[in-house]
C-alpha cells in the first residue's frame, strides 16, 4: 500500500527535540501512513488475528485425540501456549519487520539508513512498523488472561510477579532472536528461510511442552537457543509443577535472566555485523 503523499519525506526530517522527536515523527508518520485508508486497515486488523487462533486452536485439536500431551493436560498446554503466543505476536509487532534487512541489504537501501543522523535498528523497527498486528498483540493477551484464569494456579505475590515478568521476558527473547537472524544478512544475503526457521519454528516449539521433543532437537532448541524459557519453565512455575526432566524449580524463575542474555547477544551480532557490512555502491 502506498505511502500518502508527503508522509515517509516528513518522517525523515528531523525535528526539534533531538533524535526522541524524529523517531516520534517517523512513528507518527507510519500511523498516519497505515490508517489512511481505514476499511483496508481494519480487514489487515482482522485477517492477523487468524495466525495467532490456528496456533491456539491447534492445541486444541491435539486434545481432541488425546487427554495429555507429553505428560500435560489441556489447561496446563494452554498456559504454554498462551505465554507463546503472547509473547511472540508482541516482538513481532515490534521488532518482526527487521526480516526486511536482506531486501535492504540486497538493493542498498541499507546505505541510506545508515546515511542519516539516527540509530540504523531503531530506524528499521519504525520504517515499517506493521500496525495491522496490533489484533495478535490483543488476542495474544486475552488467550492469556482465560488460560492462567482457568488452570487453576494457586496465586501469590511471586507467581502473580511472574505471570507479568515471563511474556515481557518472552517479548524481549523473541524480539533478539529476530535481530540475531536477521544480522546473517550482513554476510549472507539469501539467509531469509534460515532465519524463518528459527523465529517461526521456535515459536511452534515454544507452543508445546518440550517433553513432547526429544534427543537432539529437545537439546538444542529448548536449551541451546534458550526457547524453553519462554513458556515450558514459566508455565511449570505458575503451575507449580515438578519438571519432568528432573531440573530444579527456580529454572522457571530464569526467563527474565536469559532473556537479558539474549539481548545482549542481539545487540553483540547487530554491532559486528554493521561493522561488517558493504555498501552497495548503488
Amino acid at each position: 500500500m502506498a505511502d500518502p503523499p508527503g508522509a515517509t519525506l516528513d518522517a525523515y526530517r528531523e525535528p526539534a527535540g533531538g533524535r526522541r522527536g524524529a523517531y516520534r515523527a517517523l512513528l507518527g508518520a507510519q500511523a498516519r501512513s497505515q490508517t489512511a485508508y481505514r476499511v483496508s486497515f481494519t480487514v489487515d486488523l482482522v485477517g492477523n488475528v487468524g495466525a495467532t487462533v490456528f496456533d491456539v486452536l491447534t492445541v486444541f485439536v491435539l486434545f481432541g485425540v488425546t487427554r495429555e500431551l507429553g505428560g500435560f493436560t489441556l489447561r496446563e498446554t494452554f498456559v504454554m501456549v498462551a505465554l507463546s503466543a503472547c509473547a511472540f505476536a508482541t516482538a513481532d509487532l515490534l521488532v518482526g519487520n527487521i526480516e526486511r534487512l536482506p531486501r535492504y541489504v540486497r538493493t542498498g537501501l541499507f546505505d541510506t539508513v545508515l546515511l542519516r543522523p539516527l540509530g540504523a535498528l531503531p530506524q528499521l523497527l519504525l520504517m515499517d512498523l506493521p500496525l495491522r498486528k496490533v489484533s495478535r498483540v490483543i488476542f495474544g493477551l486475552a488467550v492469556l488472561v482465560v488460560a492462567v484464569g482457568t488452570a487453576g494456579i494457586e496465586w501469590n505475590p511471586a507467581r502473580a510477579a511472574l505471570v507479568v515478568v515471563a511474556p515481557l521476558a518472552g517479548v524481549v527473547f523473541f524480539g533478539s532472536v529476530f535481530v540475531t537472524t536477521a544480522t546473517v544478512s550482513f554476510y549472507w544475503v539469501e539467509s531469509g528461510e534460515l532465519a524463518n526457521s528459527v523465529t517461526y519454528g521456535g515459536r511452534d516449539f515454544t507452543s508445546y511442552p518440550i517433553t513432547v521433543f526429544g534427543g537432539w532437537f529437545r537439546a538444542v532448541f529448548a536449551y541451546g537457543l534458550g526457547f524453553a524459557f519462554v513458556s515450558y519453565h514459566p508455565a511449570l512455575a505458575l503451575l507449580g509443577r515438578d519438571d519432568p526432566l528432573g531440573l530444579p524449580a527456580w529454572v522457571g524463575w530464569a526467563s527474565p535472566g536469559v532473556a537479558v542474555v539474549a539481548a545482549a547477544i542481539a545487540v553483540t551480532a547487530w554491532r559486528i555485523g554493521v561493522r561488517h557490512y558493504r555498501s552497495t555502491g548503488s
